[in-house]
């Protein structure tokens, strides 16, 4: 199972008026390693999705997250996502490794966090691939 890595200006984007609740949340499917990007979106002042290489999606379902719950008990805040089937059809998709989740809704797009599934996956036409995020978990807590 990959592993959530955050990104670090997600923080700042949080504190200052990113409201993970309401917002629509994505993800993005790269081939590329973020430090190997022109601009690693994991480095300060770089967490947007401009700094990623994207995978073409012509063929693939919609990349919208739904937000289950997202609050806080005792100081600690838990953000809550349905998985996440995704589907092609008419082609591939693909290769990708990193899975960016990200802000939708704001114009910057600002990252949230990614997944690093370890190798290279290409969807051929009809083939799905699931984004399980833990219900015990949540994606993220910030205490």
């Amino acid at each position: 199972m990959a592993i959530f890595n955050k990104i670090n200006d997600f923080v700042e984007y949080a504190v200052e008026g990113m409201n993970l609740n309401t917002d629509q949340l994505a993800v993005a499917f790269s081939n590329t390693a973020p430090t190997g990007e022109a601009s690693d979106p994991t480095t300060d002042a770089n967490g947007v999705l401009a700094n990623v290489t994207e995978v073409d999606y012509t063929n693939l379902s919609s990349r919208d997250l739904t937000t289950l719950a997202s609050g806080q008990t005792g100081g600690i805040y838990k953000l809550d996502l349905q998985d996440l089937t995704v589907t092609t059809g008419g082609g591939p998709t693909g290769p990708f490794r990193y899975v960016y989740l990200y802000n939708d809704t704001l114009p910057a797009k600002p990252l949230i966090g990614w997944y690093d599934y370890g190798s290279s996956i290409t969807l051929n036409d009809g083939d799905s691939f699931t984004l399980d995020f833990s219900a015990v978990n949540g994606v993220i807590q910030i205490t």
